[in-house]
């Protein structure tokens, strides 16, 4: 049994998946996976067989025999379980059809960690629930937008399980929900467009919802049937169960509703909890567990379909930025002037994201499109931001509350998005956002989400549900993910074409030629002062390691050294290898890259043994270049693209390439581990490595290389990454 208290401080962490309880309309035996002896059982067994739960506790499973019964005459459930475990699967066996005591069930079979969950339900549903499911999904499937498939959904659910309400509830960043969509009974208020706190469904039950993706409260006025067991202090695990008891918490909180019977259907979004479908009925209801299975099929194809359909609209919003940036690119080659060049024009830099206005700062100058605040304001604006942000990007929909004095123009200003264009913090772009002032409804005041009962600390969940407005201000839109990659993509442009200018490439070359003398003094110094006494502690470490008097401990000090005196003789081949690339003279000459990237990635999925990587290639155009020096750029993209996709249930590199009469753009992209944009700026730099990437291989040297080789081809490479999302990189050659 579960003795965990729940009170005011700990509601969040109450054990909900050891409940000790099962709900009443059905009853649960535990298997034993050692012995196939009957290990928990629900008390109210003996209603349902008619024995009492004292007779079949630690029984083996084959007594059941003369209480359950099947169709077939041999049918034996120690064998059935033996079947599953040989499947390491009850999908093809659930539910199986029972009879008890004349009577129709379902058996569901579920693991539970060293033990069966045998979970037994009434079987009402009296027709073929499948042909009813097609025409669910074709219905369902013609919502063309995000909102009309989510009313669809609801229509379809409440079609299939006829309950009076069904809500589609989404969850928000900060974890509280908002009813998106809804189809009820013409006589009951509406709730959607509803808010509701974070606390009514706590974190714990969140995950829960990841793994059962439905959940049936039949009656929350019926009493829950206790597990009984001869194990004592060993609650049995119901994670997996479908009669599971519910917390008392929730069952008061629908009470508190008026609600009786409850069902939910889990929707998931990249392997992430989006929402639920939340049905309520004011009378109590069961649902048969195939309407239950069908209802969830109806759940996974609207999460398929919302997870399509929101990238559909997502997409539109990228390839509208990605034709800003292309088109400012062709502005940047052809003006004289940098700003004319991003302002003078139909597109212009504004268009980079969804903002109001936009300021650029550049050369001590300020251009501004659109709705800003005042010059004044926006150069103390950016004083601030040179004193408070070293980071290349920096972005807040909340600045009033940042930035004090920006409370003077939040009307146009609340949101902020500012990218650095040079290496000085003076020069710099920021789009705005105005102020959104928005009316957000809550079912009861979300401040007000739990209140003590007449026990000091005992958890009463709110009784209150009326409708509690709020008025949000001093804020703006946030900004979108695709806006924040696109003004990287904008600034990269910008970058590349300052970089390109004859006074900073004159200042570059000067501090290069510096760097190259004083790189080839420290390649000489590796050469001679550091390889010869590396490989000198080697081979008497080598030679210490044949002497069989050192103790095991010696042994392992010993190998530790090896290990060091390797790692220390890569990286000096690798700094080694990005000093050549400053040296070595270019040899141009037209580079057969199908060969070449055949060749590379050959050689990188066998170092890494990564025969599992599905490997894509696209079009690979030929490019003008230095084969070796080519060969060591794909070389470390692709070997990147394998080691940080490793971890990838199903790891991903796909190789393509686009040409146009200027360049040949080639993109490596993985579906690996990916950059967290707090690194963005930090990815080419010599030696540095993202917190993410420490337990992989790798010194922080690869991208440098690739970097110095490309600027040596007068190429372009930038990346795209989102953190656990992949990552693509881009090298661009010139036709």
């Amino acid at each position: 049994m579960n003795n965990f208290s729940v009170d005011l401080t700990n509601c969040d962490k109450e054990p909900i998946h050891i409940p000790g309880k099962v709900q009443s309309h059905g009853f649960l035996l535990a298997i034993d996976k050692t012995n196939y002896s009957i290990s928990y059982a629900s008390e109210n067994a003996e209603t349902f067989i008619g024995t009492a739960v004292s007779n079949i506790l630690d029984q083996p499973v084959a007594s059941l025999t003369g209480f359950i019964k099947q169709q077939e005459p041999d049918f034996n459930l120690e064998d059935l379980l033996k079947l599953g475990m040989i499947r390491k699967s009850f999908d093809a066996i659930s539910p199986l059809p029972v009879e008890i005591n004349n009577k129709a069930y379902y058996l569901i079979i579920n693991q539970s960690a060293t033990n069966w969950l045998l979970e037994f339900e009434p079987l009402t549903l009296q027709y073929d629930i499948q042909s009813s499911i097609g025409r669910s999904a074709s219905s369902m499937l013609q919502g063309k937008s995000v909102p009309a498939l989510l009313k669809a959904g609801a229509a379809e659910v409440k079609r299939l399980i006829e309950y009076d309400r069904v809500m589609i509830y989404k969850f928000l960043e900060d974890g509280h929900g908002e009813v998106v969509a809804e189809e009820k009974e013409k006589h009951l208020e509406p709730f959607f467009g509803l808010h509701y706190p974070a606390s009514d469904i706590p974190k714990q039950a969140r995950e829960l919802y990841k793994l059962n993706l439905t959940r049936l409260i039949a009656d929350v006025n019926t009493i829950d049937a206790p597990i009984l067991t001869f194990r004592e202090n060993t609650p049995l695990d119901l994670t997996n169960s479908s009669l599971r008891a519910v917390s008392p918490i929730h069952i008061q909180y629908l009470k508190n509703m008026g609600v009786h019977s409850s069902f939910s259907i889990s929707l998931i979004s990249n392997g992430e909890l989006w929402g639920l479908i939340a049905c309520h009925n004011y009378s109590p209801k069961f649902i048969d567990y195939k309407a239950r299975e069908g209802s969830k099929l109806i759940g996974e194809i609207l999460s398929s379909a919302l997870e399509f359909r929101q990238e559909e609209e997502d997409s539109e919003i990228v390839e509208g930025f990605k034709d800003t940036a292309i088109v400012l690119a062709e502005h940047l080659s052809r003006d004289q002037y940098l700003v004319d060049a991003l302002t003078g024009h139909s597109t212009t830099i504004l268009n980079a994201t969804q903002g109001a206005g936009v300021a650029i700062i550049f050369e001590n100058k300020l251009k501004t499109i659109g709705n800003t605040p005042e010059d004044k304001d926006i150069w103390e604006l950016a004083e601030w931001l040179k004193n408070n942000s070293d980071e290349s990007i920096y972005y807040t929909h909340r600045l009033s509350e940042i930035f004090n004095p920006a409370k003077m123009y939040k009307q146009v200003a609340s949101g902020i998005l500012v990218g650095s264009i040079s290496k000085s913090p003076d020069e710099i772009i920021i789009w705005f956002k105005p102020e959104q002032i928005s009316k957000v409804n809550w079912a009861g005041n979300p401040d007000k989400a739990a209140a003590p009962s007449e026990g000091l600390l005992q958890l009463s969940p709110r009784k209150s549900f009326e409708i509690w407005s709020q008025q949000v201000n001093n804020t703006s839109e946030k900004w979108l993910p695709e806006e924040i990659t696109s003004v990287l993509r904008i600034r990269e442009i910008v970058v590349a074409h300052i970089n390109k200018k004859a006074n900073e490439i004159r200042l570059l070359n000067e501090k290069l030629q510096t760097a190259y003398e004083e790189l080839d003094t420290f390649s000489y110094t590796i050469s001679h002062d550091l390889r010869t006494p590396l490989t000198s502690i080697k081979t008497y470490a080598e030679l210490m390691l044949k002497n069989k008097s050192i103790d095991e401990n010696g042994q392992k000090m010993l190998a530790r050294i090896l290990t060091g005196a390797d790692k220390m003789n890569f990286l000096i081949k690798e700094i080694l290898n990005l000093a050549r690339v400053g040296r070595l003279e270019i040899n141009f000459e037209r580079v057969n890259m199908t060969s070449l990237i055949n060749e590379v990635t050959s050689e990188v999925l066998t170092a890494y043994k990564a025969d599992k990587a599905e490997l894509i290639l696209g079009q690979l155009p030929d490019v003008k270049g230095d084969k070796t020096m080519l060969a060591q750029v794909f070389t470390n993209l692709i070997s990147n693209a394998v080691k940080y996709s490793s971890a990838a249930q199903k790891p991903r590199i796909e190789i393509t390439a686009t040409e146009n009469n200027s360049e040949i753009v080639y993109a490596v992209k993985d579906n690996g581990i990916g950059i967290d944009n707090r690194y963005y700026d930090r990815v080419f730099e010599l030696f540095k490595r993202m917190d993410n990437v420490k337990e992989i291989e790798g010194t922080g040297v690869g991208l440098a290389i690739v970097k110095r080789i490309v600027e040596r081809h007068s190429g372009r490479v930038w990346f795209e990454s989102k953190l656990n999302g992949g990552s693509t990189f881009y090298v661009a050659f010139k036709n």
